[in-house]
């Protein structure tokens, strides 16, 4: 049974991931305690696991912001995280099991009825059961963990990308990619389409700016 600290910070890091919490905002304790219903001890360990994976900042004598993160250092999370998901494919491409690839192939038709619904974010929720499912496919825990803790992080532009026109359409025929080069056992093309489909480039990334700075505006 998870302890109530971490309980509270899956909701808070839904909200930030969710645009409830913005860049910026400040995280009142008190406020947050009232609003779960806890006490705020909980709500302060929160904080500081949401810290310590760089959602949220820490500032003495002055509180909890949700944190901002400038367009370069978000590149370079990006750049890494493609990097960790193209090693991920490559090693479930070699490991995954029938019955592993049987459970990629129903995430995968998941994020299709959620595409065909329009719903970005029932599709956010399904591309992360598709991605954790390769993460957990590579049969390497120590790399599953690292990619598992880089993607939290990048949560809420993940998501801010799904609503960018097209965004949908492209995430899941990317997918499809994946899909049937880890199905065929080719870890070098599952690599590489994984690498791509993470990847922030070009007007991808222009959009997701735009979006940033859309939020900031709200919460300034």
């Amino acid at each position: 049974m998870k302890k109530l600290s971490d309980r509270l910070r899956e909701q808070i890091e839904e909200r930030i991931a969710t645009g409830k919490l913005l860049p910026g905002q400040h995280l009142d304790e008190t406020e947050l305690a009232n609003e779960f219903g806890a006490s705020r001890t909980p709500i302060r360990e929160a904080l500081i696991q949401l810290a310590s994976a760089g959602l949220v900042q820490i500032r003495p004598r002055r509180g909890a912001v949700v944190s901002t993160v400038s367009p370069h250092e978000i590149v370079e999370m990006f750049e890494v995280m493609a990097e960790l998901e193209a090693m991920c494919a490559r090693l479930a491409a070699r490991r995954m099991s029938a019955a592993e690839h049987a459970k990629l192939l129903e995430a995968h038709q998941a994020c299709s009825s959620a595409y065909e619904a329009r719903d970005p974010d029932e599709y956010y929720y399904r591309n992360e059961v598709f991605h954790q499912m390769i993460f957990a496919g590579s049969h390497n825990h120590f790399l599953a963990e690292q990619a598992r803790a880089l993607s939290r992080r990048l949560r809420p532009y993940r998501r801010l990308q799904l609503r960018v026109r097209d965004r949908m359409k492209h995430s899941f025929s990317e997918h499809d990619a994946v899909v049937k080069a880890i199905i065929d056992g080719d870890g070098q093309k599952a690599a590489d389409f994984l690498r791509s489909h993470v990847a922030v480039q070009g007007q991808r990334f222009t959009d997701l700016v735009a979006s940033l700075e859309a939020m900031s505006a709200v919460a300034a």
